[in-house]
């Protein structure tokens, strides 16, 4: 215990001896730690932490692949959602959202805000309710209809 000791006193002294020295090692330790901490947070948020809906580990995101157009990922066609919904006998609940980008027009500059078209089954899938209002019905979820 005394030699870890000593070995301390003498780490002090030879760090208050060179202040430039200390100074780099000092910044460069922090940024270290920082950046680690970023990193577990971002992977914590995205890999590790389960999702937010009733059993996670039951759901899943299906995509196509559009090879003849150099896509392996491709959003899914809605003329084949409606097809897979149709005919799957794998799942439970199927539903569909496309994430979109919309400006929001009025005094001033035009804002961007982020939205998504949903289907109606979209919200049985994840088992989740709405915090105010209500879902889409069935009779929501075809083209043309106004939601009255």
């Amino acid at each position: 215990m005394l030699n870890i000791l000593a070995d301390l006193r003498y780490a002090f002294r030879s760090l208050r001896k060179s202040p430039g020295f200390t100074a780099v090692a000092v910044l460069t330790l922090a940024l270290g730690v920082g950046a680690n901490s970023a990193v577990f947070s971002l992977i914590n948020a995205v890999l590790l932490r389960p999702l937010p809906y009733p059993q996670p580990d039951r759901l899943v995101l299906v995509w196509e692949s559009a090879p003849f157009f150099g896509v392996d990922d491709s959003p899914v066609a809605p003329a084949n959602y409606v097809d897979w919904k149709i005919r799957s006998r794998s799942f439970e609940q199927m539903g569909a959202i496309e994430q979109r980008s919309y400006r929001l027009i009025g005094e001033g500059t035009p804002a961007v805000v982020e939205g998504a078209f949903a289907t109606a089954s979209l919200f049985r899938a994840l088992q989740v309710r709405p915090l105010l209002g209500r879902t889409f019905r069935e009779d929501e979820d075809r083209p043309g209809t106004t939601g009255r």
